[in-house]
């Protein structure tokens, strides 16, 4: 194991490790914009390292917000593979702090969180429990424990349920859900079950079932500190959306119904890291959990835009400098998302498929 050599408490130095680099226009992963958010960081002049699962990730080659990007193994690989391959790359670059960004990935850093503090990198994710308190197919056990609205979820592993969904009391449209990613509005038995075949492909086993509630989505970003006290939050609704459901444009609010669900969420879970908040205010005027998201979202720029940088006071947290200081965010600004071409050397990329490694050029025009 690397020993502790790195002791230094300003993170404006440190070198920090991001995973979630992929970024598809129509389902980003969040690593991108949390690295924007660094980068842009008032007085950061660390590095930044992305790291990567497929040599497409563009932030594996981004030299204009990473110093260098790795390739790393599939959760499914293991938490042994996961460890001994940030071990390979902290051994190289010597890293302070990762983030990890996706959901799929973080019980294997949970199994991890003791190798990688024992090694001097600083990490604050969510741990094992946490992890289960808040997953998709436990979600009606926890809002009934802290007395949050959310509509009936169920599992499903036979497809034929959507044929018979309606003797058991269940109405059409409903939204067919995967464990970790992917939802879908099913209008008919024919629907659901083309979504249900996709998603178990896709994502495995348990697909969910979750009642449908008319209105409009809400969405909120923060900290948890793990003793139960929420930093941040900032909060967005959703304006244009991907084929995929996701925000292609959004614009921050202040809601206190919202809010105060985030602060109840942060202190019954004792969250550790960063978190989304994802609620329907419903035609019922009801405000419904719908899920909780353990890391930060792909709209997280949107938190430097409104003066209240999530991911920087995330590693000020790390340092020990708790970020009491953050600014209430600005309601009213807008963020909208776009795609764009990133030129990558046929030598990087080379580099990339056969070491799994690419130390991007230094950018001198790059702004600290």
């Amino acid at each position: 194991m690397i020993p502790l050599t790195k002791t230094s408490s300003d993170w404006r130095r440190w070198t920090i490790a991001i995973t979630g680099v992929n970024a598809k226009p129509d389902n980003p992963g969040p690593g991108l914009a949390v690295a924007r958010c660094l980068r842009e960081s008032l007085g950061f002049t660390g590095r930044l390292i992305g790291l990567g699962y497929e040599v497409l990730d563009p932030g594996l080659y981004h030299s204009g917000i990473f110093d260098a990007g790795y390739l790393i193994p599939y959760p499914s690989g293991g938490s042994e593979g996961q460890l001994e391959r940030l071990m390979e790359i902290h051994e190289a670059e010597r890293i302070d702090a990762v983030i990890p960004c996706l959901d799929a990935e973080l019980s294997t850093f949970a199994h991890n969180a003791v190798a990688l503090g024992a090694a001097g990198i600083r990490m604050m994710a969510p741990g094992l429990e946490q992890l289960r308190a808040r997953s998709k197919d436990n979600l009606g056990e926890l809002c009934r424990d802290l007395g949050i609205h959310t509509p009936e979820t169920q599992k499903v592993s036979d497809a034929g349920f959507f044929e018979r969904c309606r003797d058991e009391g269940w109405t059409y449209p409903l939204v067919v859900k995967g464990i970790y990613y992917d939802a879908v509005v099913a209008e008919t038995p024919e629907d659901a079950k083309a979504a249900f075949h996709r998603i178990a492909a896709q994502w495995g086993y348990p697909v969910l079932v979750q009642q449908f509630v008319g209105g409009y989505e809400i969405n909120l970003t923060a900290i948890g500190d793990g003793s139960g006290e929420m930093i941040g939050p900032v909060m967005m609704r959703k304006r244009a959306l991907t084929d995929k459901g996701k925000a292609w444009a959004g614009i921050s609010i202040d809601d206190d119904q919202l809010e105060a669900m985030g602060r109840t969420i942060m202190a019954g879970t004792k969250w550790r890291g960063g978190l989304e908040v994802e609620a329907l205010r419903g035609d019922d005027g009801k405000l419904y959990l719908i899920e909780v998201n353990p890391r930060f979202p792909a709209w997280i720029y949107l938190s430097h835009g409104v003066g209240c940088n999530l991911p920087q006071a995330l590693l000020r947290l790390m340092a020990g400098d708790r970020p009491t200081d953050l600014p209430r965010p600005r309601p009213g600004t807008l963020f909208i998302r776009y795609a764009e071409e990133l030129i990558v050397p046929l030598e990087q990329f080379q580099a990339m498929m056969v070491e799994g490694v690419v130390a991007a050029p230094c950018n001198k025009n790059r702004v600290a």
